[in-house]
């Protein structure tokens, strides 16, 4: 079998990094690109570029955005009594396509996982203390994966954040164990959110 030109190689050696895209999807993908029209190529390539300039991580909430607050953290309908604690910008979305969600978010970036090397500092908890400082936040709901990690990053945050009336609720056990929010389909989420309960 004819071996693929280098730049071609590099191509599917660059895509199969992408999550999702296994060694078979990255070949597929970049044997397309090298045969499609240049002006299309080109153009992909400028959305790329155009798209990781301009999204950024909303200054309050962690989210993704173009412009900072983001869209959630700016609408006045929003209840801001209530904020939802994420661990990645993705778990927002797939939290509002569930439709049941009316307060504010929280990204935590990452859960706490000593075997590697994250710690609670490592986190956007101080972030999330001074927004309790400054916001009339009086319900805190609790949104990470059942895994070990996120078990433990949800009992930490519950003893830590505990404070006079505030209510600390984690969502109901509705989701696949050992997974994310992303691979939930919303009517899950949305009994997971509706099914929440307080944290001991």
């Amino acid at each position: 079998m004819a071996a693929l030109p280098e730049p071609v190689a590099s191509l599917i050696g660059a895509l199969s990094k992408l999550p999702g895209i296994g060694p078979r999807s990255a070949e597929r993908i970049a044997l397309h690109l090298v045969q499609a029209e240049t002006g299309a190529v080109k153009q992909l390539a400028q959305i790329l570029v155009t798209a990781r300039d301009r999204v950024q991580l909303c200054a309050v909430c962690g989210a993704l955005t173009e412009k900072s607050p983001c869209a959630v953290c700016s609408d006045p309908r929003r209840d801001a009594s209530l904020v939802c604690i994420v661990e990645r910008p993705v778990d927002i979305i797939s939290i509002e396509k569930s439709g049941t969600f009316r307060g504010k978010y929280h990204v935590l970036r990452g859960k706490i996982s000593p075997l590697n090397g994250i710690e609670p500092e490592d986190l956007r908890i101080a972030e999330l203390e001074k927004r309790l400082a400054q916001e009339p936040i009086k319900e805190i709901v609790i949104a990470l994966g059942t895994d070990v990690e996120g078990d433990a990053t949800s009992f930490y945050l519950a003893k830590r954040l505990a404070r006079g009336e505030l209510k600390i609720t984690r969502i109901a056990h509705g989701l696949p164990a050992g997974t994310g929010l992303e691979f939930a389909d919303e009517l899950t989420l949305s009994r997971a959110l509706e099914g929440r309960r307080e944290m001991p």
